[in-house]
């Protein structure tokens, strides 16, 4: 096994079976460990740090398929808040003691985050998923994810392939 981080060692205590993914730390998107990894980016799930407008609320990491984008309004819309905003690089390093391209909600279990999933992740066996540090990710079964992070699922992303606002500029 090429790396060994605490994501593995709670994995290997679980009796979870895995697939690290080891890659060029330099690479910090989910497309880009997509295409090092030879999976499609709908199979690379990135951690993204969301914030609430009421500073006493608890951070969220959401899980996003590396080929959607995420839609605030709809993630504001699911956990019944009027708004909420991306945290910016520097917050979300500062909120998990995580670098940005290395955030996991494996590695976040015992801290206080609200942990979703878009729902297509449900759709799918494994995904791979942020192992706590930048160049490492592990590829287990969607419902071991769910288990251990106790993610709820939403919907906060459009269908790339039917979401053709973007390209019209709606």
């Amino acid at each position: 096994m090429a790396a060994k981080n605490n994501v593995v060692r709670l994995l290997e205590a679980h009796h979870i079976p895995f697939q690290v993914i080891a890659f060029s730390p330099e690479i910090h998107s989910a497309a880009g460990v997509a295409e090092a990894a030879g999976l499609l980016p709908s199979e690379v799930y990135k951690t993204l740090v969301v914030l609430h407008t009421d500073p006493k609320a608890r951070p969220m990491l959401v899980m996003v398929a590396g080929d959607r984008e995420l839609d605030l309004r709809r993630v504001a819309r699911a956990v019944g808040d009027k708004k909420v905003r991306m945290a910016a690089h520097r917050e979300a390093e500062q909120l998990t003691g995580l670098q940005v391209g290395g955030i996991s909600a494996l590695a976040l279990l015992n801290r206080p985050f609200d942990v979703y999933i878009d729902r297509p992740g449900l759709d799918l066996d494994q995904i791979a998923v942020g192992a706590g540090q930048r160049g490492l990710n592990v590829r287990l079964a969607v419902a071991d994810l769910l288990r251990l992070t106790r993610a709820r699922p939403i919907e906060v992303t459009a269908d790339p392939a039917t979401d053709f606002t973007r390209d019209k500029g709606i």
